[in-house]
């Protein structure tokens, strides 16, 4: 039980990677907030976790509003005693290329993916030092962390961002015993990504095969997609971690595809 009654806010939970993590520190023992902008879905996940006997609640919130994410924050913190854990994990997926990107979709991206994270850590940072125990901010990037694929410049712009803000919540956290990492999975086969293969075979003219096997998972060792499971297993690995030691550090995840 590596995370006996800690309590873990975990954004986008309600389905795909989120709710893998969130069904793993249930099973360790953690305490689950499952955040989604999908206020039944995020319910339904809740209910199935108190079904194996966890602990866990569901709230609705869009990581983009100031106002839902404090409101979110607070009622899972007054629900559980605090905020020991932040996965900043809702993200969107569009793909153009640069020059069809329209403004609106730009904003978008990024104000889910930068801004929700921004949100979501000053919101439980205020409870992981007010507490005096300590705390663990995951952020959940991508291989885009480090490296560029065609039709994502606000989604490879994006995940860049989280490392910078990672780096820099490490160092303010580190006195408070808060650490700070980047999780940057290859291609996980969820409906995120489901919805992209159509999508990049129209726009890039190719079958939905071509798609897989030559843009998405062309650059692993093996032609394998990353598993949920995996990317769990590295969310438990940084929030269990007991030192500031891996603190600012980011892992790819991603069968070979950009190796460091």
């Amino acid at each position: 039980m590596q995370l006996k009654d800690k309590v873990a806010y975990i954004t986008g939970s309600a389905s795909g990677i989120g709710k893998e993590i969130a069904i793993l520190f249930a099973r360790e023992g953690a305490k689950i907030i499952i955040a989604d902008l999908n206020k039944e879905a995020a319910d339904a996940t809740a209910a199935e976790l108190k079904a194996t006997g966890a602990q866990a609640i569901g709230v609705g919130v869009d990581v983009t509003n100031e106002d839902q994410v404090n409101a979110s924050v607070e009622e899972g913190a007054a629900a559980f005693g605090g905020i020991d854990i932040l996965i900043s994990n809702a993200g969107i997926q569009i793909v153009h290329p640069v020059e069809e990107f329209s403004f609106a979709d730009w904003k978008k991206m990024l104000a889910i993916h930068l801004d929700g994270a921004f949100l979501t850590t000053k919101a439980c940072l205020k409870h992981m030092y007010a507490q005096g125990r300590g705390g663990s901010v995951i952020y959940m990037g991508s291989v885009h962390s480090k490296e560029a694929s065609l039709l994502k410049a606000p989604y490879v712009t994006a995940k860049h961002g989280l490392i910078g803000l990672a780096k820099t919540v490490a160092k303010e956290g580190a006195k408070h015993g808060v650490r700070a990492n980047v999780i940057c999975p290859g291609f996980v086969r969820t409906p995120l990504v489901e919805k992209q293969i159509p999508e990049q075979a129209k726009t890039l003219g190719i079958t939905e095969q071509e798609v897989i096997k030559n843009v998405m998972l062309k650059e692993t060792v093996d032609g394998e997609f990353t598993t949920t499971e995996d990317v769990a297993r590295v969310a438990l690995l940084f929030a269990g971690f007991p030192t500031n030691a891996l603190t600012g550090q980011s892992l790819v995840v991603s069968h070979g595809w950009f190796m460091q």
